[in-house]
């Protein structure tokens, strides 16, 4: 039987909707076992971007180890591919040095990019993106989703009006390949020298998920509301006085960020914008549920007990001692 630090054996990982308790759980597990952590969060890889990130500070840091975190300047990108790349060799260099490597967080691309492989669609194209969005400021989102509707209908089909972040990628691999997305998922992408890319370990996935939805809703209010009350306004505004950031990129998109910063410019009131930004955390907590839903052979903990780290440890300590769900 292969062991949690073994090559080639399972890997430990715990996901959840936003404001699930995944870094309690995260930080319980790494007080009992020498865990180094891989975080799969899209949005905690910015400098710059803590609080409304909710990213581990320095306390939580010296705990246990973490990857992932502060690896990029918000004027970049950062793909699911990369973060595969990533996630493979930190994998191999944690075991390596006789750890436990602990995959944690909400980002579902990330998780499937490793666990399926990756789609082979085209790269991002910077200057064909900054076209979308002159385009979108000029006629609306709707507008660009009704031409995706034209190249794509399938891909149109399950996308908002106004999901901007998808339609714009739908869009560009339209326009870049000449081919529909649709027609491109499920096709592996090969590696830069041929072949297949590299197969990942089996994942054990620890499931936070809510009994009571109403109360995760509440909890993602006033969990955004004390993102408010330690500066996460300043923070937007840091942000958005660099004068090279602006709302197209995936940094200024992320969930709180974007509602800020359109209050900012003006756009809607203070009490709009937190309004918004509570609203689009629930839709993202509720994507991230419709997803780990599919996810066979999971351990599922109920994240509003009160004792939820407690569970998570103890289903832990299970796993580790090699018993299987």
């Amino acid at each position: 039987m292969t062991r949690p630090h073994d090559p080639g054996g399972p890997v430990l990982c715990l996901a959840g909707p936003t404001a699930a308790g995944k870094s309690a759980a995260t930080l319980a597990i790494a007080e009992r076992w020498p865990v180094e952590i891989v975080n799969v969060d899209s949005a905690t890889i910015y400098t710059g971007m803590d609080i409304g990130t909710a990213k581990p500070g320095a306390a939580e840091r010296a705990r246990a180890p973490q990857h992932l975190l502060d690896i990029r300047d918000p004027a970049q990108s950062y793909s699911a591919a990369e973060f595969r790349d990533d996630a493979l060799r930190l994998i191999g260099q944690i075991r390596a040095r006789g750890r436990i490597p602990l995959l944690a967080g909400g980002t579902m691309l990330y998780y499937k990019a490793l666990r399926d492989g990756l789609d082979d669609l085209p790269r991002a194209d910077p200057a064909l993106r900054a076209q979308l969005d002159a385009r979108a400021a000029a006629q609306g989102w709707p507008a660009l989703h009704a031409e995706l509707a034209r190249h794509d209908p399938l891909t149109a089909a399950r996308l908002a009006p106004n999901d901007s972040q998808r339609i714009q990628r739908a869009l560009e691999i339209c326009l870049v390949s000449g081919q529909p997305m649709s027609a491109l998922l499920g096709r592996q992408a090969a590696q830069p020298g041929g072949g297949p890319t590299p197969a990942a370990p089996p994942l054990h996935l620890l499931s936070l998920e809510p009994s009571d939805r109403l109360a995760l809703h509440a909890r993602i209010a006033q969990r955004f509301d004390a993102m408010l009350a330690a500066g996460l306004e300043d923070e937007v505004r840091a942000l958005r006085a660099r004068g090279d950031l602006h709302p197209g990129l995936p940094s200024v998109r992320c969930v709180g960020y974007r509602q800020l910063w359109a209050w900012l410019d003006g756009e809607v009131s203070r009490g709009q914008a937190r309004e918004q930004a509570i609203a689009a955390t629930r839709q993202l907590a509720k994507r991230q549920l419709t997803w780990l839903r599919g996810w066979e052979g999971k351990t599922v903990i109920d994240c509003m007990a009160p004792d939820a780290a407690d569970r998570v440890v103890a289903a832990a300590a299970r796993w580790l001692a090699g018993e299987r769900p």
